[in-house]
């Protein structure tokens, strides 16, 4: 799916008017419809709504949107800045229609704290869209603060009130914080970081049928990974096939102390469906990976840490799991870097030994796939502003390098060389555990063996560990759930995706 920014937006609300045809005022009642159904779906236990609606068409998406709820059997009270005031040309119709019907109060914002916000009442936000270009400042300002100090429920129309839709505004800039956020057509890219993205609650995309020509042509750098885009990239398995068509994936990892995070890495290559695995570890964890990992074969790379990086030319390798931080082993692992020019997957201690010298970064592969959380981002590149920046530098250094980034987070990031960016939805907080990041590069290297392209296995490998993730937070809560229990739940992933690219009878 891809992501617009605000102007793309709004062209796209001017195209589809222009080429479908139909007029402003036909689409906001058509966008408002599906506004009302979803809210009439999901709050059958809250009769009480309190619509507090701007003057430009975000709130006349809002009056329309109390008036079709009001002939639904809601009460539904109303609030504007000023009902004589000047509103948007769609707007001004809808405050019409509002009050040609008897039963709806309309209130100005200053009546506020004299309103009755009992606990079935559900706060309406549909102040502002996502044409804002400034924080909120003066009563406006003072009137989402209002808001944000009542425990009712709220929900944003399209996007909340005083968050722009493509970047952050300042660090102390007033925003509604939504329960839900009802967005037209597509994600927003302030959605999606943790500095804005947790203004939204729960985020789902309302399908108004813009025009779908306008979607396709139109260029963007950014995009969601979403079910259709992932489906499209699975291969389903041939029934003629055999291990060799599924490549060999190596997983190089483990020291003293740390051979867990060698034992997780592998068995998530294995449960991803490498043809052949092998584990490079120090001799240390040879019985625990054997007798942990029996379908791996064991390559010896040291005593109690890694000192042998020698490889096989046809491995897929994932290099960094537990695989600590010895001078001997850093030493070792950057002569390897020197002589080695096949693309590789790069975590955790890999990427440690790297950041120790910038100059260092010139020998990762071209290709190549590094995975890094915040704070290993900042010692390989430097600190940033905020998750915007690092995104843009991110950007930057993987066109530089001519290689892929995998930016963890709430939202992970797949950034490729040519500058594109895909952020994942997938997963939850039950990730937010040691390990999670190991089992991730197993299910990196296992598919790159397999033959997708780096792109590819990029978005398939976030997509499939934040389903596999969110399938084991149904089980076993998201404080309970271990590493290997997302493990156990792949074959569900796979039962799921083969079932829809392949269909069933």
């Amino acid at each position: 799916m891809k992501i617009f920014t605000a102007e793309q937006i709004r062209s796209w609300d001017q195209f589809t008017i222009s080429h479908e045809p139909v007029s402003s005022i036909q689409l906001m009642e058509r966008a408002s419809a599906v506004l009302a159904h979803w809210i009439s779906e999901h709050c059958k236990n809250h009769k009480k709504l309190a619509v507090f609606c701007g003057s430009g068409n975000n709130g006349g998406d809002g009056l329309a949107v109390a008036r079709i709820l009001y002939l639904k059997g809601f009460d539904v009270d109303v609030f504007v800045g000023d009902p004589k005031g000047k509103f948007s040309e769609d707007a001004s119709i809808n405050l019409k229609r509002l009050r040609d019907l008897s039963g709806i109060s309309v209130r100005k914002f200053d009546q506020i704290e004299q309103y009755n916000f009992d606990d079935k009442t559900i706060i309406i936000d549909a102040l502002f869209g996502t044409g804002l270009s400034r924080p909120l400042e003066g009563d406006y300002k003072m009137l989402v603060e209002q808001l944000n100090a009542k425990k009712n429920s709220k929900i944003s129309i399209d996007i909340p009130s005083g968050l722009s839709a493509d970047n952050m505004f300042d660090h102390d800039s007033v925003i509604l914080k939504a329960d839900y956020t009802l967005t037209f057509q597509s994600w927003k890219r302030t959605f999606l970081h943790p500095e804005t993205g947790k203004y939204t609650g729960k985020v789902e995309v309302l399908d108004i049928d813009l025009s779908k020509s306008y979607s396709e042509n139109t260029e963007t750098v950014y995009f969601v990974i979403n079910d259709s885009l992932v489906e499209s990239i699975f291969k389903p398995r041939s029934e003629f096939s055999h291990k060799g068509s599924f490549g060999k994936a190596a997983i190089i990892g483990g020291s003293y102390g740390k051979i867990g995070a060698a034992v997780l890495a592998t068995k998530s290559a294995l449960k991803t469906g490498a043809g052949l695995t092998f584990i490079l570890a120090p001799e240390c964890g040879y019985q625990i990976l054997q007798t942990s990992c029996p379908e791996a074969m064991f390559i010896k790379g040291g005593e109690e840490f890694i000192t042998n990086f020698e490889i096989e030319k046809d491995f897929s390798c994932g290099i960094g799991p537990g695989l600590g931080t010895h001078p001997e082993t850093g030493k070792s692992f950057l002569n390897f870097l020197k002589n080695y020019t096949k693309p590789l997957i790069l975590d955790a201690d890999a990427l440690n030994i790297i950041s120790k010298d910038p100059k260092n970064l010139k020998l990762i592969p071209k290709g190549s796939i590094i995975t890094p959380h915040p704070k290993e981002f900042e010692r390989l590149f430097g600190s940033t502003e905020n998750s915007f920046k690092r995104l843009e530098l991110a950007r930057d250094k993987a066109k530089e390098l001519d290689i892929y980034i995998v930016l963890k987070d709430h939202h992970t990031q797949v950034i490729t060389p040519q500058g594109k960016v895909f952020y994942n939805i997938t997963g939850n907080s039950g990730l937010a555990k040691g390990g999670s990041g190991d089992i991730l590069t197993g299910i990196l290297t296992s598919l790159l063996a397999q033959g997708y392209s780096q792109e590819q296995t990029c978005i398939l490998g976030v997509w499939l560990h934040g389903r596999a993730a969110d399938f084991t937070s149904g089980k076993c809560s998201k404080e309970s759930m271990l590493p290997t229990d997302v493990i156990d739940e792949f074959g569900s992933v796979f039962e799921e995706l083969n079932r829809k690219v392949e269909g069933s009878l």
